[in-house]
């Protein structure tokens, strides 16, 4: 389906967000123009304060800076009010209940729980209790926000979706799996690049193959080749990998001389935080092929746009 013959309704019937797989394709497009239109007034100065008098709570159980950032400063610019919500892995095994968390929060006016580094078992318990929109920002399976803001920043960069081609490269982690998913429903030719070691589990995979073939390959080189965007993701993050697992994910490190093999207009994707000399190069991360700055910068108001669609 081309995006650009799509016409939006600017509204989903849809209460939770928590991973792509859930929503069709017409609801990704959804999303996607209602980013383009929060960004326009954004630019235009025009007054969004659609959420005026809503609370947006925030449970994190992981540090965060652009996700929460974009989400503070853009439920404000919504005319709400962001608060974070105190988190931890001990105080669920200690005996604190999904139910009641969700209960209680909602009896306190939040319109939406928006969440990260909760675990998806918990996730889908939360949304089959909550009176309230669950938000999954990421978790060890997914990364829905992340994938909706790169779709967009392909979009508004490239013009279309549908037909263009995207390389993943790196390790098939939680961000992998939802590009995939995304890139796919949306049109776009994928081609996976992952060492077999830190491969996108089988499930996954064959979830979305349903709505189109994916290329699979080892060879990073083979995924690159003629691709319209090229995207890796940082391993570095939290945990340093071991002197044996950066040689096995050595060749999957996006440098000059890999991304010549795209096509001469390519972009370069990265969701940050980067490790520059791990899994890109600096020369490519900062060159004028890069589009990790529109990411960064998109994120708001794909934010804000879910919160905005999500939010009754």
């Amino acid at each position: 389906m081309d995006i650009n013959r799509y016409s939006p309704s600017y509204g989903i019937d849809r209460k939770h967000l928590t991973k792509l797989a859930e929503y069709s394709t017409e609801e990704i497009f959804e999303i996607l123009y209602a980013t383009k239109a929060m960004k326009a007034k954004f630019a235009a100065h025009e007054s969004t304060c659609i959420l005026q008098g809503t609370t947006v709570a925030l449970l994190f159980g992981d540090t965060s800076l652009r996700t929460r950032s974009a989400l503070e400063i853009g439920v404000r610019q919504l005319g709400g009010v962001c608060v974070n919500l105190p988190y931890s892995s001990n105080d669920m095994q200690a005996g604190e209940n999904i139910k009641d968390i969700v209960n209680v929060v909602s009896r306190y006016g939040v319109g939406a729980l928006v969440t990260r580094h909760i675990s998806q078992s918990d996730l889908e318990e939360f949304c089959a209790v909550s009176p309230v929109s669950i938000i999954n920002s990421e978790n060890e399976e997914y990364n829905p926000l992340q994938t909706l803001c790169d779709l967009y920043t392909v979009w508004e960069k490239k013009g279309k979706l549908e037909g263009l081609k995207i390389a993943y490269v790196g390790k098939g982690e939680n961000n992998a799996v939802s590009l995939i998913m995304g890139a796919i429903k949306c049109g776009m030719e994928v081609a996976v690049s992952t060492p077999a070691e830190f491969a996108v589990k089988r499930e996954h995979l064959t979830r979305a193959e349903q709505y189109g073939k994916i290329f699979i390959t080892e060879n990073p080189a083979d995924a690159v080749k003629n691709a319209d965007v090229v995207y890796t993701d940082n391993y570095n993050y939290h945990t340093a990998p071991s002197e044996k697992d950066r040689k096995i994910l050595l060749p999957y490190q996006i440098n000059t001389e890999l991304l010549s093999l795209a096509k001469p207009n390519a972009m370069f994707m990265h969701p940050l935080p980067a490790s520059r000399g791990v899994e890109v190069t600096a020369d490519v991360i900062d060159g004028k092929l890069s589009a990790v700055l529109e990411q960064g910068e998109n994120k708001l108001h794909l934010l804000k746009a879910v919160l905005a669609l999500l939010i009754k």
